[in-house]
């Protein structure tokens, strides 16, 4: 990792001074100190109280106050944590537990003990001959769980990476989101450990240490029936069961949707979800992928979509608005539990869709209890449905880490330690 631990010693059943104490396997702090060196003193300070050093894994968020100073925070989370994987970015707002931060200072963190990690630093570009990757191990030592993967989203092609690690590595989850911090190329800040780059990707690979559970809470309502795309062209969607998409939205929100929210469409709330698996007799939510209306071509009766939609594909359209949003998360949670949580969230929810302040954070912890949480708002949120990894937009996208039994014992001590970089 670089650096000299500066961190005092804990163990899983002691702490430096001898006592007995219970250290967690999972801690999160948020500081919206507008000093950075006071801001990253506070999260470490409060994590290390909870967690003692030498986690597995840290990942930090700051905003763009902080955003310039990346690499400060980074490396003083380094040296006083020293842990194994270190990641972390520059955002538009950020998590952190029980409130969620827009648009000044604040720093955000969470460290936890996994198991076995392995940090890495990806840069790609698609070529004639498809897609060529750097930077991913050749053999990783272990299976991996999940990967957490941080991306800027100007110089790395997240969907195509997707897909080239469903070939490497078949049903492995990936979740997180795209920096948000800059509004163009070379502005973001991703953290590798005490090093920051400007472009590719960083992550982290989360060995059989810890179980994780995805959670992707897109944010919208299905609304009518489904429907079978007959007509299409690149983006355009034609032709719905056979007549004009647009005549099929006016049938279907006039039969579906009141007046309130048939303004809502018009407004920016019209989707539509792609079903995942054909092979399905019904459809509900979590069956499908659910992409952006941009707008219509009243000539033709077209849907002009933020993706492209095939012939034969079964759609639906969805509503988005504050209530499906709330409804969409709330329905994702319910019933799960976490010892520690990873939350990436829209850059078009919080305030922008939301009346109650720290809306998303504050469902997960209605659900979840006062668990550790950090993360950021996204420029496209990473995360699984039906089993398939894409990148999402106006979503909540969620890691639930918990401990896992076969995590090495003790999970405080070297000799854990030394059992989880050998495995």
């Amino acid at each position: 990792m670089g650096g000299t631990c500066i961190g005092r010693r804990a163990t899983a059943h002691g702490s430096a001074t001898g006592d007995s104490v219970d250290v967690m396997p999972f801690a999160a702090a948020l500081s919206e100190h507008p000093i950075t060196a006071h801001a990253v003193g506070e999260v470490t300070g409060a994590v290390l109280e909870q967690l003692g050093e030498r986690p597995d894994a840290a990942f930090v968020f700051v905003t763009p106050p902080h955003a310039g100073a990346l690499e400060d925070v980074a490396g003083a989370v380094a040296a006083v944590l020293c842990p194994l994987a270190l990641v972390g970015c520059a955002a538009e707002s950020v998590v952190g537990p029980h409130r969620e931060v827009e648009h000044h200072a604040a720093v955000s963190l969470l460290a936890a003990r996994t198991g076995p990690v392995l940090p890495i630093a990806l840069d790609a570009v698609v070529g004639p001959d498809g897609l060529d990757v750097r930077g991913w191990p050749d053999r990783l030592g272990f299976a991996p769980r999940a990967l957490v993967l941080l991306a800027d989203p100007f110089s790395f092609p997240t969907e195509p990476f997707l897909a080239w690690v469903e070939a490497r590595v078949p049903g492995l989850p990936v979740v997180g989101g795209m920096a948000s911090a800059a509004r163009g190329p070379g502005g973001n800040r991703l953290a590798l450990g005490p090093r920051v780059r400007d472009r590719g990707a960083v992550g982290v690979l989360l060995g059989p240490g810890v179980d994780v559970e995805t959670v992707v809470s897109q944010g919208c309502r299905p609304f009518g029936r489904p429907l079978v795309v007959t007509r299409a062209e690149r983006n355009l969607v034609v032709e719905l069961a056979g007549r004009p998409a647009l005549e099929r939205l006016a049938e279907q929100a006039e039969l579906a949707l009141g007046v309130g929210e048939r303004s809502t469409l018009e407004l920016g709330g019209l989707h539509i979800g792609v079903v995942i698996d054909e092979h399905g007799e019904r459809f509900g939510r979590g069956d499908f992928l659910v992409r952006n209306v941009l707008g219509a071509d009243g000539r033709t009766g077209a849907l002009v979509l933020g993706d492209t939609v095939a012939v034969g594909t079964t759609v639906q359209f969805h509503l988005r608005d504050a209530d499906s949003a709330t409804e969409d998360l709330r329905l994702a949670v319910a019933g799960r539990r976490a010892g520690g949580v990873l939350l990436f969230t829209c850059t078009g929810r919080g305030s922008r869709l939301f009346d109650t302040p720290s809306h998303d954070v504050g469902i997960v912890a209605e659900h979840l209890g006062p668990v550790p949480v950090a993360g950021c708002f996204a420029a496209g949120e990473i995360g699984p449905v039906g089993g398939k990894n894409f990148v999402h937009g106006f979503t909540a996208s969620m890691a639930l880490l918990r401990d896992s039994p076969d995590r090495p014992e003790p999970f405080g001590s070297s000799a854990g330690r030394q059992g989880r970089l050998g495995a």
